[in-house]
């Protein structure tokens, strides 16, 4: 079965919906939270730095982005393995608005963009991982999901997993109706 990676990404985790079509009706494959982080400051690395001196702040951004970057690979290409018996066509990637290319010491100074990077930290890790594994990569603008989708679809994906149990709450709602937009719904 050809089926589409959707993620909807947070500050050291993300909603992972595995979306596919079997008789031309869309179907979940699986569903999971995916940890992106192994350490707990590493969920927000500039805030963690925000008090440190610059050399040692950059050196811990630095640090909790390679972190994310190595763990977001090892979490796709675990899920590529699951999805063995299955043809993964794409990875659809719920996104934010585009960041300024801030220096580190540029977002420290502003509260506001630590959280601005911290959320585009993540959602930059899935989209490195999924190119890393060869995955066609499906960005989608969270803000424009919903219209990009169509009113069929986001009814659909609304009752989609509910057979599956709990959760299915906004995050696997929408990252199941990126995949299914990534399919060609």
């Amino acid at each position: 079965m050809k089926v589409a990676f959707g993620f909807k990404a947070h500050s050291g985790w993300a909603a992972l919906v595995v979306v596919g079509k079997r008789d031309g009706d869309f179907v979940v494959v699986d569903r999971c939270r995916v940890e992106l982080v192994e350490e707990a400051w590493a969920k927000a690395p500039y805030h963690a730095a925000e008090d440190l001196a610059p050399d040692a702040a950059r050196e811990r951004v630095e640090r909790g982005i390679e972190a994310a970057r190595r763990i977001a690979l090892r979490e796709l290409r675990a899920a590529l393995a699951r999805e063995r018996a299955n043809e993964v066509t794409a990875c659809a990637l719920l996104t934010g608005n585009a960041m300024p290319d801030w220096s580190v010491e540029e977002i420290l100074a502003v509260h506001f963009r630590m959280h601005k990077a911290e959320g585009a930290l993540f959602r930059d890790a899935l989209a490195r991982a999924s190119k890393a594994c060869g995955l066609r990569l499906v960005a989608i603008p969270e803000k424009q999901l919903t219209q990009q989708a169509g009113s069929a679809l986001v009814k659909k994906a609304a009752t989609l997993g509910k057979p599956l149990g709990p959760p299915w709450g906004k995050d696997q709602k929408d990252a199941a109706l990126a995949a299914m937009v990534a399919l060609g719904g």
